[in-house]
């Protein structure tokens, strides 16, 4: 029973650490060492390889690092091996701590005042407090919820949106479509954590643009799919939108000469609002292993119809 890991060889190595330290009789590889592919039973990896069913055709179990799969071709997967997003702590608090970061240096004006620092310009901005300042948040997984959960404690009027209902004290929370353009309506700074589907790709566009309030902010923690990159130019340009703060692009990394790399009303970072712990993926690996093992059920599978 081999445990294979493809992703990130410097992280790999802490993986295989800990493995040799928490299982040692699990046999642990680093791609490309895959050893006996008939061997090969659980597979770790952002991006798998190619013809996987014929690679190790006795594979039993799929997990991303990652928190989302949009990065997988699904269908590419036997249809009797699960696949599991990770979900070790670790991302979840990255993440928080990155979202919470950038909703406060949306609503303080961050991004226009280090516009202004380039420039030279030495000027205040009228001030809003944190109680007249409205957040949604789009998507209300786990990710979602631990964001508006820390979101709290600053005071901020909170309002979610998802693709199906959701009660979160303390949150006015609206579901499907049918609901969006009124939640979109009272969403000052908007932050996107929805998984990437055919249903979501694109869907932060010029028309969702023209339902927030005049001079919104945005925050995409999504991916880049999410986002039409033309329509964000567009809205800054004009007004409609004031900054943005975005995390993901498409493709990553962006090419030199990109708009956005000198936009002077959007941040960009590359891809670094949540990472996998290695230490606590581990153990959130090797549990879920001895839970397949045993036929109970797998936190953080996949529906492979939802696509997440």
């Amino acid at each position: 029973m081999t445990v294979l890991y493809k992703a990130n060889l410097v992280r790999g190595a802490e993986w295989a650490r800990f493995f040799a330290e928490r299982a040692p009789d699990v046999p642990f590889r680093l791609w490309p060492d895959i050893g006996d592919p008939n061997a090969v039973r659980y597979l770790v990896a952002w991006q798998p390889p190619d013809d996987i069913a014929a690679t190790f055709p006795n594979l039993e179990l799929v997990f991303s690092v990652g928190a989302g799969v949009d990065q997988f071709d699904i269908t590419k997967l036997p249809p009797h091996v699960p696949l599991v997003r990770m979900m070790e702590p670790g991302i979840t608090d990255r993440m928080v701590e990155y979202a919470c970061m950038s909703v406060l240096a949306l609503h303080r004006d961050l991004v226009q005042f280090i516009s202004q620092q380039r420039e030279q310009v030495w000027r205040e901005l009228p001030a809003t407090y944190t109680g007249e300042r409205r957040v949604g948040v789009m998507g209300l997984g786990l990710l979602g919820q631990a964001v508006l959960e820390r979101l709290k404690s600053f005071g901020f009027s909170l309002l979610g949106w998802n693709r199906s209902p959701r009660e979160i004290d303390g949150v006015t929370c609206y579901a499907g479509a049918e609901a969006l353009p009124d939640f979109l309506g009272q969403s000052d700074i908007l932050v996107c954590l929805l998984p990437l589907t055919s249903e979501t790709r694109g869907i932060l566009n010029a028309d969702l643009f023209a339902h927030l309030p005049r001079g919104a902010r945005l925050l995409n923690v999504g991916r880049g799919g999410h986002l039409v990159e033309a329509d964000l130019i567009v809205a800054l340009d004009s007004g409609i939108l004031s900054a943005a703060v975005l995390d993901v692009a498409e493709p990553e990394p962006l090419p030199a000469g990109h708009p956005f790399w000198s936009h002077p009303r959007i941040l960009l970072t590359p891809h670094i609002a949540s990472t996998t712990k290695p230490e606590t993926a581990v153990d959130y690996v090797l549990d879920t292993i001895a839970r397949h093992r045993r036929g109970e059920p797998l936190p953080g599978r996949i529906d492979r119809d939802r696509g997440y």
